[in-house]
């Protein structure tokens, strides 16, 4: 067990081990306890006289385009400062019959302070203290579920719905954290450890830890909030433009656009791009990144990838030194490892599309 953001998480289980968890999560399932994180509900008081909708009020806050997120479907975005860096990101959903946004645990009261005082008036954001996550990762997680009495054979990645588990309604997402095919279930808290039980018991099912996670996500290409993420960073240097729709990208309409604007028309000063050591010792976060004889950026995710089989990493580097080959070199302490730029992600995504 380790302390993360307040709580105590588990790193790995006894008798298994984070490259055990991580293998079982690329071949069958895993489930891990990410009840750490924070589930705010978005309504509309039905009293107020606010002519907005619930996406047109997000968009204020979220770069995303959400006024056409239909019921049962989700997207992934982003709180942006006034600055233009990035304050948490976040997950957003429609579920026909309210809304949710799923956030980092490390963010989530500040997160919810910050909606409270920004959205519209009549626009509300309520931390759900009495729900729960659960996430069932990998290729057999549909079948994991469907064993257990829950309609999700249907669902398409980033599709949400309200399915019964174990005879309890819960919100499920067909999104993840590995790169793999997975859901992320919200559930009631005073249910969780009786619901992770139940997943438990389906054969092909293993508990995994926050090891494991970290070293799927970072395989996958995918940000933490915190080492890859922060409020001085933008979502062009990060390379999430992508979840910017073209209409926000041009009209604005949330803070620290500017910045955004500017990025897209000349180009950011650094990029997120993957790192591939040389060799089989992985470099962490925090190493110093050097090309041509100078300092060029910083390592900020890295570790052993166990389904790459060797050190793999992230990090942001001068813009004239992202492109996939060149060469670097990794300096942490008196310590220098060689590396080149290398596509993202290490090991392709399988999600259900």
């Amino acid at each position: 067990m380790v302390p993360f953001a307040g709580y105590e998480l588990p790193l790995h289980y006894s008798g298994r081990g984070a490259i055990k968890e991580h293998l079982h999560t690329r071949e069958a399932a895993s489930l891990f306890d990410i009840g750490h994180m924070g589930v705010v509900d978005v309504r509309r008081d039905r009293s107020s006289e606010t002519g907005l909708g619930i996406g047109a009020a997000l968009e204020s806050v979220l770069p995303a385009s959400l006024v056409d997120l239909q019921p049962g479907r989700q997207r992934y975005s982003f709180l942006t400062n006034g600055q233009g860096g990035i304050s948490d990101d976040v997950m957003v959903a429609n579920y026909g019959d309210g809304w949710t946004m799923v956030v980092n645990a490390a963010c989530k009261h500040q997160d919810v302070a910050y909606l409270r005082s920004t959205l519209p008036a009549g626009i509300t954001a309520e931390l759900r203290e009495d729900l729960s996550l659960l996430a069932l990762q990998g290729p057999a997680s549909e079948d994991a579920l469907t064993a257990l009495g829950a309609d999700v054979a249907g669902m398409a990645f980033m599709g949400v719905a309200t399915v019964t588990l174990g005879g309890v309604d819960v919100r499920c997402s067909r999104s993840g954290y590995t790169g793999e095919d997975g859901f992320e279930l919200v559930v009631p808290g005073a249910r969780a450890a009786d619901l992770a039980g139940m997943l438990l018991e389906v054969a092909g099912v293993e508990p995994a830890g926050l090891a494991a996670r970290d070293s799927l996500r970072l395989e996958a290409g995918l940000c933490l909030y915190g080492a890859d993420l922060d409020p001085t960073t933008s979502p062009v240097e990060a390379g999430l433009t992508w979840a910017v729709a073209r209409r926000r990208r041009e009209g604005g309409g949330f803070p620290g656009w500017a910045r955004m604007a500017a990025e897209l028309e000349s180009g950011p000063a650094r990029r997120r791009v993957g790192i591939l050591p040389a060799g089989r010792r992985p470099v962490r976060a925090g190493a110093q990144v050097e090309a041509a004889g100078s300092v060029v950026g910083a390592v900020t995710s890295g570790g052993f990838g166990p389904s790459t089989g060797g050190p793999v990493a992230m990090g942001y580097v001068g813009t004239d030194f992202c492109e996939v080959g060149t060469e670097l070199v990794l300096r942490t302490g008196d310590r220098m490892d060689p590396a080149t730029v290398a596509a993202l992600p290490f090991v392709p995504h399988r999600y259900r599309r």
